[in-house]
């Protein structure tokens, strides 16, 4: 999505820690990008976001993902594999935002077509400048696909 353009930038936060989840919520609500952001705690319920079923009926497409690799009943590789896999999502860009900085899992993610890999840091302040330059990035300058 370009700058100046209206509509919000979609994102969905795919991530079962509450206290990632409330970092990332803030540090995304504090820049000045136009954006709706939806959170679900684990992989299943992402495809179920995805796609519009169980508890998400209707759930508009998200603009861009930002995944953590390691939750419950579905983990961030099989949602990765399943969206690229997925005509209808695979479009949609994501950052996988995650603890893990093993090669293994950087490597994986991208040989699932993950568009960007980022380690969560430890720290707060880093943690949030972090997702504030994703924001950016993803906000600003690059443009997003849209869902026609």
């Amino acid at each position: 999505m370009a700058a100046g353009v209206s509509n919000p930038v979609r994102i969905l936060v795919v991530d079962d820690d509450p206290g990632d989840v409330l970092m990332i919520e803030e540090a995304l609500e504090e820049s000045a990008i136009n954006k709706q952001i939806d959170v679900v705690g684990d992989g299943q319920e992402a495809m179920e976001f995805l796609r519009g079923e169980g508890r998400h009926p209707g759930a508009e497409r998200p603009d861009m993902i930002l995944l953590d690799l390691n939750m419950p009943r579905m983990d961030g590789r099989q949602v990765l594999s399943q969206v690229k896999g997925d005509d209808d999502l695979r479009t949609i860009p994501i950052v996988v935002l995650t603890t893990s900085s093993a090669d293994t899992d950087i490597l994986s993610s991208y040989s699932l077509q993950a568009n960007a890999y980022v380690t969560k840091p430890i720290g707060l302040d880093d943690f949030t400048d972090v997702v504030r330059r994703i924001d950016e990035f993803f906000g600003r300058v690059v443009v997003l696909p849209r869902q026609r």
